[in-house]
């Protein structure tokens, strides 16, 4: 392993009592190949990045969607069911491999693997054209992921937080607009009239209830609505407001080992970089009491 960072996924783990490595997003250098994959393409030291599935068939109906719905493999999620990425080495599934690029540091790459591919996704299926407007709605990781992806796509993005400090790294990542949704009652009033009506789509990376209640109402008529974050509760939606094209649903996720390469390229042609903290090892315990506390403005990686 090079590096591996922590998600917010990480510490429902831990609440939930099971008893293994945690670690869903990693990177790192190729150790070993084993012969059963010799013909795929990888070479010994070859700086790779991963997704977090393992046991997966990457060929049934399931696996073209998404390899936890594998029909026929036996799959397992690193950092859920089985050892995670917060370790000096790991085995994963060649299928799910992809060779970084020169130009993304293998020491910092881990990000890429969970929050940068769910935002890319995120973002990309949102089908906007050059100078529409996208909110993003929860500007942690993926967030901070989505507004220079956004920009890469010469959209106009709002962000929409509850965090001052994090607002402020948004406007340093390239939004246009951000927004305090606890402390500025009027934001909704605000962003439909900067908008002249509403965003084209607005992205939720939140997982907070309050956060998809709020978001339909950023639409513009016939606005797009991408489901990132898994709130606790049940999303509430008037099937009218579907039936009748008020707005659309969509949902992205990291996605598929196909559909990783694509991510990829866009992240090293457009220079995308994770808002990173260095933190070492040792203070895993510590970075989950922060991420707990609301103090994680950047994401905490471990390089090692």
């Amino acid at each position: 392993m090079a590096s591996a960072s922590l998600c917010h996924s990480d510490v429902m783990m831990i609440e939930a009592g099971h008893s293994f490595t945690l670690g869903h997003e990693g990177a790192g250098y190729i150790e070993e190949v084993h012969e059963s994959v010799a013909d795929i393409g990888f070479n010994k030291g070859d700086p790779v990045g991963f997704l977090y599935t393992d046991g997966c068939c990457y060929q049934c109906e399931g696996c073209q969607l998404f390899p936890l719905h594998c029909f026929k493999g036996k799959q397992k999620l690193h950092g859920y069911s089985t050892d995670g990425f917060f370790a000096e080495y790991a085995v994963v599934d060649a299928q799910n491999c992809v060779r970084l690029p020169e130009s993304i540091d293998v020491k910092t790459a881990s990000p890429y693997f969970c929050a940068g591919l769910t935002a890319f996704h995120s973002v990309d299926s949102c089908d906007l054209t050059e100078g529409q407007w996208l909110a993003v709605v929860g500007a942690g990781g993926l967030g901070q992921f989505a507004i220079q992806i956004g920009k890469a796509m010469k959209l106009k993005v709002i962000t929409v937080d509850v965090n001052d400090e994090t607002l402020a790294i948004c406007k340093e990542l390239g939004a246009d607009a951000v927004y305090n949704s606890r402390s500025n009652e009027a934001y909704v009033e605000e962003i439909k009239q900067l908008t002249q009506g509403g965003v084209h789509a607005a992205c939720v990376f939140s997982n907070a209830d309050a956060a998809y209640s709020s978001a339909p109402s950023l639409l513009k008529f016939g606005g797009l609505l991408m489901v990132a974050g898994i709130p606790k509760s049940p999303l509430s939606i008037n099937a009218w407001d579907l039936a009748g094209g008020k707005l659309r649903i969509k949902g992205e996720s990291t996605g598929t080992a196909h559909r990783m390469q694509k991510g990829v390229d866009f992240f090293a042609e457009h220079g995308i970089k994770p808002a990173i903290e260095h933190r070492k090892l040792e203070d895993l315990n510590d970075m989950i009491d922060e991420l707990n506390a609301g103090n994680a403005m950047r994401r905490k990686l471990v390089s090692f």
